[in-house]
């Protein structure tokens, strides 16, 4: 019985789980809505290193950590770990599970990246590579201003469109053990790319591949947007949310009422002037373990659809001008 599933998704027979996740954020994500619910959070936004880009090697290893201590894993036991962040060549990644001496695979999908490790660890495990896999990103605000915009020292002024990076890192454990969390499906996204030029409104740049990944699943699986408890967004933010409602609702289907957002949910829009919300490669990792695998876990929601959406710009296809396509991964989650 084959495990594909239409043109773009993957049913697996034997569905591996997500055994623990580990949670850091800084000191905004922990002043947010969701702030209690993050396993560890820094006093200030450096975490005892010298620079930025130091600070958030430090999260990720310290999310993997957590992820293993609370499964009881020893990082030996641990077969591949995938991962990922915003940085160029992946120097957050690399610099921060170098310790861990866990083989890896550093991969880059922008805001989707936690989507996209999920799949891959998920795949592996279900093809019988190893027994336990680990997925890990990461996003960090003073890294990211100063890779694709403005050092934080120059403070330049913010569109309303513009989102907040989000200081963070998820690290998930995959495997066969059981757990009451289960990954039954993936829809890996295509690029779609509908001309935008703003990277400053990266919800309008990714909505399109949110939506066209969206409904890819509901055909390939079968399936009504109704089957989900949750459909769940990264971080198209308020302005990309509105623009996916619009897009799906022109392929006959409204998810309104079951639709979630990250980028919405980890910051207070007013309280703390974040403008469209959340993005970044934590934003959706850091929401996903503290908040919606617990929501799973408990039965609360027994089917999501979480897809991490992500603009696939680098400060070279900007400064030349090109246009800022997007990608969206699927990632089937259900209560066991």
């Amino acid at each position: 019985m084959t495990m594909v599933r239409g043109s773009q998704s993957i049913c697996f027979q034997e569905a591996p789980y997500v055994i623990s996740a580990g949670s850091i954020v800084g000191k905004k994500e922990f002043e947010g809505p969701l702030g209690n619910l993050f396993d560890m959070a820094g006093e200030d936004n450096l975490f005892g290193e010298q620079t930025w880009e130091a600070a958030e090697s430090r999260m990720q290893k310290e999310a993997c950590v957590l992820a293993l201590e609370k499964a009881g894993i020893d990082a030996k036991e641990v077969r591949y770990l995938y991962g990922g962040d915003l940085l160029r060549q992946g120097i957050a990644t690399s610099m921060g599970v170098e310790a861990l001496q866990i083989p890896m695979f550093g991969l880059y999908g922008a805001c989707s990246t936690s989507g996209e490790a999920l799949a891959l660890g998920a795949m592996a495990v279900a093809a019988g590579y190893g027994e336990y896999m680990l997925a890990v990103t990461s996003s960090h605000f003073g890294s990211a201003e100063k890779e694709f915009r403005f050092p934080l020292a120059y403070a330049s002024q913010r569109p309303l469109s513009a989102h907040w990076t989000v200081t963070g890192s998820g690290a998930f454990l995959i495997g066969k053990k059981r757990s009451h969390v289960r990954v039954s499906g993936v829809t890996v996204g295509k690029i779609v790319d509908y001309g935008l030029k703003d990277s400053q409104n990266m919800g309008a740049c990714m909505a399109p591949a949110a939506c066209d990944t969206i409904l890819q699943n509901l055909k390939d699986f079968g399936r009504q947007e109704t089957d989900y408890d949750r459909i769940i967004t990264g971080d198209l933010g308020y302005v990309g949310q509105t623009i996916l409602f619009d897009l799906v609702r022109k392929k006959g289907k409204d998810i309104k009422q079951n639709h979630m957002d990250c980028g919405m949910t980890i910051f207070d829009q007013q309280r703390q002037d974040t403008h469209a919300g959340g993005s970044g490669c934590g934003c959706a990792a850091v929401t996903l373990a503290a908040y919606i695998l617990p929501k799973i876990e408990s039965g609360e929601w027994r089917r999501v659809l979480f897809v991490p959406t992500g603009a696939l710009m680098s400060t070279v296809s900007f400064n030349e001008g090109e246009s800022v396509p997007g990608i969206a991964h699927g990632i089937v989650l259900e209560h066991c």
